[in-house]
């Protein structure tokens, strides 16, 4: 049997004659950039995150990027983030000129350990980047709470966790900005790239929409510095297409994660940590990610049976070259290092076969010598 990481092509064949019938009627009006299909999708994803605004960019590196400038981060600036995240995180920081400040992750959910973020802040310290890695929103209480009481703006790193919710909010809700991806492999992917920022904050929405074009307010006049940065309404068509059955495929994300759990613990015991969630969470599950012993043996093992896997993420951002000048070390921030050598994500789609996952557990059964 072969099992994709993701299979796009199941859902584009569900989708084909309502996404082709968008984009022929945004080809029609010819009205391509910040048309009435971004506005709609931006109105639509602001109430569905119980926030004022939605800010369409184009991908969700900008998104993070623009956030941090309209919160008024400059060059010299400390941002705490987590070293277990994709590069944009603090790229995104880095791109100012301010300074990443790396804290380790709570080892149960792989997100940002608050507890960690108290000994990090400094008086340079502006802002703090949570990660809702995998799909499950961080500890937001805590971080909340020291952000007010150290007046830090908080911007949500929600690339993989657009729907998700903790103690009943989504990204956006809590902190200064949320910012989600529309990468075509997130859980509500566009055709190419895409993003989006949503926020309450009436001034922070719009320095973000004089930011995205050119700094330009009214057109033509520039009283700041900023960029090309806008979310394409051919996407943004594709986007408003697929966003209705969203809560569908979140449910049927979630029906897979607890069938992979319950096979797991029912055949291998201990021998694999399933994904932890805090109660409180409603996690979307962007990816099933696995803690395991030998993983990289394990995942070239699943490689020859046909199986996809991926290792989200196989080196820590603070031991990352472009980062070298900070003096990070090996040992600085070990639960992140851990982390790096253990985690595996298996096949996670709305689509996803109970067949398929059958197969992929009894391989990883077959690995550690296991009798399904």
């Amino acid at each position: 049997m072969r099992v994709k990481m993701l299979d796009l092509t199941k859902q584009y064949e569900s989708l084909k004659d309502e996404i082709i019938q968008a984009m022929e009627e945004v080809m029609a009006k010819s009205s391509f950039i910040l048309g009435e299909n971004v506005k709609k999708l931006e109105k639509d994803v602001a109430e569905y995150s119980n926030v004022n605004h939605g800010i369409g960019v184009a991908n969700g590196s900008d998104a993070l990027h623009l956030s941090l400038l309209a919160c008024g981060i400059e060059a010299g600036d400390e941002v705490i983030v987590p070293s277990f995240t994709f590069f944009a995180t603090a790229g995104a920081v880095a791109r100012i000129g301010a300074v990443p400040v790396f804290v380790d992750i709570d080892p149960k959910t792989f997100n940002i350990d608050p507890s960690k973020i108290q000994e990090a802040i400094t008086p340079k310290t502006k802002a703090i980047i949570p990660v809702h890695l995998y799909g499950q929103m961080a500890d937001m209480d805590t971080i909340m709470e020291l952000a007010n009481k150290h007046n830090l703006a908080v911007i949500e790193d929600a690339a993989q966790a657009i729907g998700a919710e903790y103690k009943g909010k989504k990204p956006g809700e809590i902190g200064t900005t949320a910012c989600f991806s529309f990468f075509p492999t997130k859980n509500l992917g566009a055709y190419g790239d895409g993003g989006m920022i949503v926020a309450n904050d009436d001034e922070i929405a719009e320095k973000l929409k004089v930011l995205r074009v050119h700094g330009s307010k009214p057109k033509y006049y520039h009283h700041v510095l900023g960029y090309n940065s806008r979310l394409d309404e051919l996407q943004a068509a594709i986007l408003n297409v697929k966003f209705p059955y969203l809560n569908d495929w979140s449910n049927l994300r979630r029906e897979n994660a607890n069938y992979y759990t319950q096979l797991i613990k029912d055949n291998l015991g201990d021998k694999v940590t399933t994904p932890y969630i805090e109660e409180h969470n409603y996690h979307i599950f962007h990816q099933y990610t696995i803690r395991v012993e030998k993983r990289d043996e394990l995942q070239a093992f699943l490689k020859e049976n046909g199986i996809d896997s991926m290792v989200y993420y196989p080196k820590a951002l603070h031991l990352q070259p472009v980062f070298a000048e900070l003096g990070y070390k090996e040992g600085d921030l070990p639960l992140t290092e851990t982390a790096c050598a253990e985690a595996l994500s298996l096949p996670m789609y709305p689509e996803l076969t109970k067949e398929e996952q059958e197969y992929v557990v009894k391989k990883i059964a077959e690995f550690f010598e296991v009798r399904v």
